[in-house]
Formats: structure tokens, sequence, C-alpha cells
């Protein structure tokens, strides 16, 4: 099976609707053969009361992307995908503009999947 990059975002973005990624306005944008990116808007929507990024949104888009990107590389007729630990550690605030997370495979072991998330997540805007 080749590779088709606009189809696999597509996918994921058809996923996404009616779910927390498209509460949290979690889009996917790039991919390859061995990772996914994604990027959600930093606004109202997903701050904690002092106006700042809140960090359950932060490891919602982390654990979301994980979890897509780990489902891409499996066989899905014998495998399931399930988050078994993510851990979290907050630098850096943000009050707006846009955060980045992207997931690359790093090691692919018979009963599981283990990635490395891009740390600490990129912000623009």
């Amino acid at each position: 099976m080749s590779f088709d990059k606009e189809k696999l975002l597509q996918l994921c973005n058809d996923w996404s609707k009616n779910t927390l990624m498209g509460t949290l306005e979690i889009e996917y944008i790039d991919a390859g053969e061995d990772f996914l990116t994604a990027k959600m808007p930093v606004n109202p929507r997903v701050h904690q009361p002092m106006g700042l990024l809140h960090g359950g949104a932060s490891v919602a888009l982390a654990e979301s992307v994980g979890s897509a990107a780990s489902f891409l590389f499996i066989n899905t007729e014998k495998q399931e995908v399930r988050g078994i630990e993510i851990s979290a550690n907050h630098l850096k605030s943000k009050r707006e503009g846009t955060v980045l997370q992207r997931r690359g495979l790093s090691t692919k072991a018979e009963a599981s999947i283990f990635g490395k998330l891009k740390s600490p997540m990129k912000k623009t805007g």
C-alpha cells in the first residue's frame, strides 16, 4: 500500500468530528510514513480560569496525536490502539496562537508501539 498524505490527513480529520478533538479544534496538518502532526488553536475555549492554555488541553492534544499515529502504524485487522501511559510537564504558558504536536514512531514491538512526542510543543502565532 502506498502512502497518501492527503488521504491520511483527511481520514484523521474526519475521525475527529463530533469528538473531543473536534471540540478542541485539533486539526491534523502533516504526516509521513512514520510521523503525524496536528495543531490546536489557543483561545478561550482551551483556557484555564487565569486565561492561559489549560494543561489538560495540552495533554489531550498529545494523547490525540499519539493515539491517531499509533492507529496508522498497526494492522487494524489484528491489533487495536489503547493508550497505556502519558506524562506531561508544562514548562511554558501561552494565552493565544497555536500549539503543534508531532508524534513519531520510535519502536514497534509485537504487543506495543512506543512513540516519542516531541517536546515541548511548538508554539506559533
